[in-house]
């Protein structure tokens, strides 16, 4: 059996502190970059040992990364609360910043900026949940918010509460979003119906629907797209 040596001990450039301030952070892996916030490792194991193990727990995607609570990564022997809180802290700044960039963008012109906005709030979760983008008349994002959260094969979308809200902040146009944790984009006969019911709830307030999207991990459906709208 090799003998552990401890990151301390290796060479100098094999650590991931000294490697991301002599390379740069591009140059980690996925498991330096968490050994970092780890910041250090058990008798037993090194801090990039236990980042490897969350990583396999991950199944070595980030975006399942992403998805794990805060009970599910202390499983990984080596990491407490305040480890796991710090790597559950790390990928939701990492989600804040997908979506501020999402927010920079002048104005929605399609789909793909609607789904760009919406993805980092809804693609990790492992419920429904139904978000609105409210707009003004030249279409620029005044305010993102999530209506409501579900369960694992629903959730339920307020009418009144998003015509408020949308109200409140001088909205001309809306989009609404929600996930389905599935996978599966298709719109269901529920998602068709609460579509038919805000169009029509929004054009009494001289408002406009311009899209209904579903997040379903990476890809997306839009009812825009598909003429359901």
């Amino acid at each position: 059996m090799n003998e552990f040596v401890s990151i301390k001990n290796w060479q100098e450039d094999d650590k991931p502190r000294e490697k991301m301030m002599l390379r740069g952070a591009a140059a980690l892996t996925d498991a330096e970059l968490l050994a970092i916030l780890i910041s250090s490792g058990t008798k037993e194991r090194s801090a990039l040992d236990l980042g490897r193990d969350i990583l396999a727990m991950a199944h070595q995607n980030l975006r399942e990364l992403g998805k794990l609570s805060l009970k599910d990564l202390q499983k990984t022997k080596g990491i407490g609360e305040a480890r796991a809180i710090t790597i559950a802290a790390a990928m939701e700044l990492g989600r804040r910043r997908q979506l501020s960039e999402g927010l920079e963008r002048p104005a929605i012109r399609s789909s793909r900026d609607a789904a760009e906005i919406v993805m980092p709030l809804l693609q990790d979760l492992t419920q429904e949940a139904f978000c609105a983008v409210y707009l003004n008349h030249n279409n620029k994002v005044l305010k993102t918010e999530m209506i409501s959260n579900g369960g694992l094969t629903g959730t339920v979308a307020d009418v009144r509460i998003i015509l408020k809200n949308a109200l409140l902040c001088n909205a001309s146009n809306l989009i609404v979003a929600h996930n389905h944790p599935s996978g599966n984009k298709n719109p269901s006969e529920a998602d068709k119906q609460i579509t038919r019911k805000i169009r029509e709830a929004a054009a009494i307030m001289d408002m406009k629907l311009i899209d209904h999207i579903i997040i379903a991990g990476h890809d997306y459906y839009s009812f825009g797209d598909e003429g359901l709208i």
